[in-house]
């Protein structure tokens, strides 16, 4: 019941419309219960034709203008009902859907790590029609349904008492029916809706992953697995049509079987001049209104069932908390310096895995600081710390001396640029990738942020240039292309803090050696964070830390580290020192590899 409370609290926000979709629902169901009395009273006008009597004339066209001012009436009101009751949810879910998509691009990195992708697009999908169809369905007509029922109702028991007490005997069961498969179909549909989130999760990665699943020609497994998730919706919703029917059909036997006793019983009474052949007549018209509500009270059920499920499920979403929130009176950042402090900083995920402890790190403006370890050690997620993808655990992040939870979200991370290793296009052009993040940027901004990357010569070359619309994921580009232009999207962003997650690390050594002479003027006055395996970017590091399971092993420059001969030395002989080697062999000068530094 709290959750149908919270969805009705959603549409008392466009009160207007809810209240003229009532006022329509009950014009029309006044107009409605009018047409049996009229109705009989035409009988009981004919029925003294055959006993001998005349018919008064007057007294029928007034009956039938009567009639057809009641119909048109009703059918206005109805339609009135329908449009506002329709125009009430598509508002309801404009907003719901838009507070919904705003919630989960709010939410930290911590939140989406916990959450499936098609589990949350089937929440923004398929749970946000459900409340659409109950605002509409649920909310304006069952009211409608149930006070026809009522008044109908009491209207047989006002025209004859004992004839009325057997029309709605059946009522009873009813109800029972009623109770018994809401409880059965609020859990199917609860099921319904998470296996729909799974299928969709299912159908987003293996679209996403299509280049994974045809290298490995697993198009097999992915069908099986799909099949197995469709067939348990398929299952699912089987079994609510079913539950659905069943529960229909027995009440319209119930109905029917009061039908046949109302006639027999009824007829009886007529006979017996207790009752006129018009009252009867009306009794038979209020009961065929009656099994309006009747018919639909299985699909009610459904829907409010339905409803019920899906707020439960968006709900969750909307209740969660981020980790990451701004603070009360935080105050924006100016543009930063690039000093930038980690002071024992340790992080923690919720589920209390450790992945950093006491980290300190003092980067001063304009210095490269290179991270280097092994899988897992803690190098991502520290950097992340910086633009508060996540929220240290202990200690604390500075840049320019103030803590970064005490800056708005925005400000801070219009400070901090990113160049990740998974690089993320959208279905756009390559402009608008590039101007990602600058909506201000004009075209000059953006072809100097390309011919920093290294990427003009190859988007002039396109027959579109930069209009060219770049596939799903940037899947029409090669990898080191996608990085390019994700350094041209920082380029362009132009912050005083760069993060380099590993950004060269889909690009050939030429290419990247051409991205470092580019940007080592764009570099200069930043504080840059690198996380590298590639010789150069070692070589150039003003500090180079060194983190094993989550900790700060050891620090120095290249030389330094070389000569302690620990950790630092572990990497270069393995991973480092191949590439020299490699390089050398291809006649590279050591000036080339080493950028031209020397420590």
């Amino acid at each position: 019941m709290g959750i149908l409370l919270r969805i009705a609290g959603l549409t008392l926000r466009h009160k207007w419309r809810l209240a003229g979709a009532y006022v329509c629902m009950v014009g029309a169901t006044l107009a409605y219960l009018a047409l049996p009395r009229l109705f009989g009273e035409a009988v009981d006008e004919v029925a003294v034709v055959f006993e001998g009597g005349s018919i008064s004339e007057s007294a029928v066209v007034a009956i039938v203008a009567a009639i057809l001012g009641f119909s048109a009436a009703r059918g206005i009101l109805s339609f009135g009902q329908t449009y506002l009751g329709e125009a009430l949810g598509q508002t309801v879910v404009y907003h719901l859907r838009n507070r919904f998509y705003g919630h989960v691009q709010d939410l930290s990195f911590a939140v989406h790590d916990r959450q499936h992708t098609g589990n949350l697009m089937s929440r923004a999908i398929t749970d946000i029609e459900a409340i659409r169809m109950f605002c509409n369905a649920g909310l304006i007509r069952s009211p409608y349904y149930v006070i026809m029922f009522v008044v109908v109702s009491a209207l047989l028991l006002r025209l004859d008492w004992k004839l009325g007490l057997v029309s709605i005997s059946f009522l009873p069961v009813m109800a029972v029916l009623i109770g018994i498969v809401h409880a059965h179909m609020r859990r199917i549909w609860l099921n319904v809706q998470e296996d729909m989130g799974e299928l969709s999760t299912i159908l987003q990665e293996s679209m996403t992953g299509v280049r994974v699943v045809k290298a490995f020609a697993a198009e097999e497994h992915e069908q099986r697995k799909y099949e197995a998730k469709s067939l348990d919706v398929a299952a699912d919703m089987i079994r609510a049509t079913r539950l659905q029917a069943l529960n229909m059909s027995l009440m319209v036997f119930a109905f029917l079987i009061a039908t046949g006793i109302i006639l027999w019983y009824g007829g009886g009474r007529v006979i017996d001049g207790q009752l006129t052949w018009g009252q009867l007549a009306q009794f038979l018209f209020y009961l065929q209104i009656l099994t309006l509500p009747i018919r639909q009270a299985g699909m009610m059920v459904s829907t409010v069932a339905r409803a019920i499920s899906a707020g439960q499920r968006l709900f969750e979403v909307l209740d969660l908390k981020s980790p990451v929130q701004q603070r009360p009176g935080a105050s924006a950042l100016p543009r930063s310096t690039g000093r930038v402090r980690f002071e024992n900083v340790s992080f923690a995920y919720q589920d209390g895995t450790n992945v950093l402890e006491n980290i300190s790190i003092d980067a001063r403006p304009g210095e490269a600081v290179a991270l280097l370890g092994a899988p897992g050690s803690g190098k991502s997620t520290a950097v992340h710390l910086i633009p508060r993808f996540y929220d240290v655990t202990g200690g604390r992040v500075t840049i320019d001396g103030r803590d970064v939870r005490d800056c708005t979200l925005e400000s801070l991370r219009r400070n901090v640029g990113i160049v990740q290793q998974d690089v993320f296009l959208f279905t756009a052009t390559l402009r608008e990738n590039i101007a990602y993040g600058r909506e201000d940027a004009t075209m000059e901004d953006v072809v100097e942020a390309a011919r920093v990357a290294q990427m003009d010569d190859f988007i002039q070359g396109l027959s579109n240039g930069y209009e060219t619309v770049v596939g799903e994921r940037g899947s029409t580009l090669s990898g080191g292309q996608r990085q390019r232009l994700s350094i041209a999207r920082a380029v362009l962003l132009d912050p005083p803090i760069l993060i380099l997650d590993d950004s060269t690390s889909s690009v050939d050594a030429t290419t990247e050696e051409r991205i470092r002479k580019a940007m080592e003027a764009v570099m200069r006055g930043r504080t840059t964070f690198v996380i590298a395996h590639r010789l150069s970017t070692v070589h150039r590091a003003d500090q180079i830390l060194v983190l094993d399971d989550g900790k700060v092993v050891e620090r120095g420059v290249h030389t330094e580290l070389l000569d302690l001969g620990g950790h630092y030395r572990q990497i270069y002989d393995l991973q480092l020192r191949p590439q020299e080697d490699i390089m050398l062999d291809f006649d590279i000068p050591a000036a080339a590899v080493s950028g031209g530094v020397e420590r």
